[in-house]
């Protein structure tokens, strides 16, 4: 295999973090994702016999958690460490977050059932796909964004404040603030502002 890193002295997990380029092999990495997986499945556990005294393990588990927030398991991370949600956010079952890149929901989200917050990415090339380089682009969601059902966002994606995207969607690209978005990949429908008088 090709030394894609020949002069590159940083290890896979600070190309990981510098959103560079990077085989996932890196122990550091393998640590926190073993770590994740644990106490994802302790949080869905405790959350079972009881929601409230599983939050401080959702708190352990994520990189912020603001107040009030309610996630129900089960949830999927990468790491846990790189997703941030805001207060009074709602998230339904099986939320997937890869959170390779940071991942950050604003306050007030209503997250659909399914729905999948993808960061990671990989060459097109075939070879370097082959060789197991990848890489990853954060998500950003806005304040008060309703992702319906199934919604997938993709890598690199911000969804602006108050944005609508219906269920099942595919969010390839940038979604301004207070719009409806519906599709794959998804597209504006329309506006949820009043439009101001001139």
């Amino acid at each position: 295999m090709k030394d894609y890193f020949a002069r590159d002295p940083r290890t896979n997990r600070e190309r990981m973090l510098a959103g560079d380029l990077y085989i996932d092999d890196d122990p550091d990495n393998a640590r926190i994702q073993d770590r994740a997986v644990r106490l994802s499945a302790a949080y869905q556990d405790a959350y079972v016999k009881d929601a409230d005294a599983a939050q401080p393990l959702l708190v352990e588990l994520l990189g912020s958690v603001g107040e009030n927030v309610r996630i129900r398991p089960p949830l999927f991370v990468d790491y846990g460490s790189h997703l941030s949600v805001g207060a009074r956010t709602f998230v339904n079952y099986h939320l997937t977050a890869l959170d390779v890149a940071p991942i950050t929901i604003g306050e007030d989200c209503q997250i659909g059932p399914n729905v999948q917050l993808l960061t990671p990415t990989h060459p097109l090339e075939p070879q370097p796909r082959r060789d197991k380089l990848e890489a990853a682009e954060p998500i950003t969601i806005g304040d008060n964004v309703w992702l319906g059902g199934g919604v997938i966002v993709l890598p690199g994606v911000t969804i602006g404040d108050d944005s609508v995207i219906g269920a099942g969607s595919v969010v390839a690209k940038d979604i301004p603030a207070g719009v409806v978005a519906v599709g794959n990949p998804a597209r504006v429908l329309r506006t949820l502002y009043e439009k101001r008088r001139q």
